[in-house]
């Protein structure tokens, strides 16, 4: 287990814990049970103050926790059938960006992400979840596809936002994303975005102009980093913590705005506790919305999906 910062006294109880029980394991005679079950239950009672009333930028550290599950988690474990599509027929295919066909609960469908990678070699290839706008264009390719075939569209979002290096905004970084937050509000079949972590500018923004916009309770969605925000506003990023709470990036948050849709609900001490009943969490959610498109026309799906966008600046001032 990979702890956070705040989170140091339960990995220094939960420590005491496991070595008890290693000794007891070298040394049979030793009775530290009923001690370690202390442990356990005092561990518990404190993961469960820790994540009670989390502020904005813990929430920010939970969302980018290296081991909560990330888009290929969740490709592996609920689609099947999956085949990779790659390529934005132009330039290159930017792994940052990962898609193709599948089925959900054998429904066919067009599943799009961003992956940020789980070790360091693929964190490198995945450029950390950050695309190019090859990749937006990738995205831009397969809704088409989507729009072809009828399928519905399933995006998983996780980024920081879009790489800003020379090269990407050489061939037209800005130009992508709005072209691939475009064809979200243009495609004529049900567009559903989960934020499963960061939801980071408009690199997520490209991917969650969505029908229905689900966030993890324990993700975030803004308009920039916390850092990002504080180093403007302040001209000092260690005031993140400052930043974060102005933002408004929380899922719960967000939810009271309108900007997105359900909040699904997330594993004591969040999704890297439960990477398996988060992914399950995840799924049902899916299947449940998807359902609610069966029948709707195109145009009445892009009516509706328009109007929604159009209203929510109404929402914001309301709340």
């Amino acid at each position: 287990m990979n702890y956070l910062e705040f989170e140091k006294p339960l990995a220094e109880i939960e420590g005491k814990a496991a070595e008890l029980r290693a000794m007891a394991q070298t040394s049979p005679e030793m009775d530290v049970e009923k001690e370690a079950e202390a442990l356990d239950k005092k561990a518990e009672q404190l993961l469960n103050d820790l994540y009670k009333n989390l502020s904005p930028w813990r929430k920010c550290q939970v969302a980018r926790h290296q081991d909560r599950p990330h888009c290929k988690d969740y490709i592996d474990a609920l689609f099947t059938e999956y085949t990779p599509l790659a390529g934005d027929r132009n330039f290159a295919d930017d792994h940052a960006i990962m898609g193709g066909l599948a089925r959900l609960n054998d429904r066919p469908v067009v599943v799009i992400g961003q992956e940020k990678g789980s070790d360091t070699k693929s964190r490198i290839e995945r450029n950390f979840g950050m695309a190019r706008p090859e990749g937006y264009r990738k995205a831009i390719r397969l809704m088409d596809l989507a729009a072809r075939f009828g399928l519905p569209v399933i995006t998983l979002v996780d980024t920081p936002g879009a790489y800003p290096g020379k090269g990407a905004e050489e061939r037209g970084q800005a130009e992508a994303i709005a072209r691939s937050t475009e064809k979200c509000l243009q495609v004529g079949v049900p567009v559903i975005s989960v934020i499963i972590g960061e939801g980071g500018s408009g690199g997520a923004v490209a991917l969650a102009t969505a029908d229905l916009i689900l966030m993890l309770e324990h993700s975030v969605y803004s308009v920039i980093t916390p850092e990002g925000c504080a180093s403007i506003l302040w001209k000092d990023s260690e005031k993140m913590r400052e930043a974060a709470e102005a933002m408004r990036l929380t899922a719960q948050d967000l939810l009271k705005l309108g900007v997105i849709d359900s909040i699904i609900s997330e594993p004591r001490g969040g999704a890297q506790r439960d990477r398996s009943g988060t992914i399950a969490s995840v799924g049902k959610a899916l299947d449940e919305m998807l359902a609610k498109f069966d029948g709707q026309t195109s145009d009445a799906l892009i009516k509706a999906r328009r109007q929604k966008y159009l209203d929510m600046g109404k929402k914001g001032l309301a709340a």
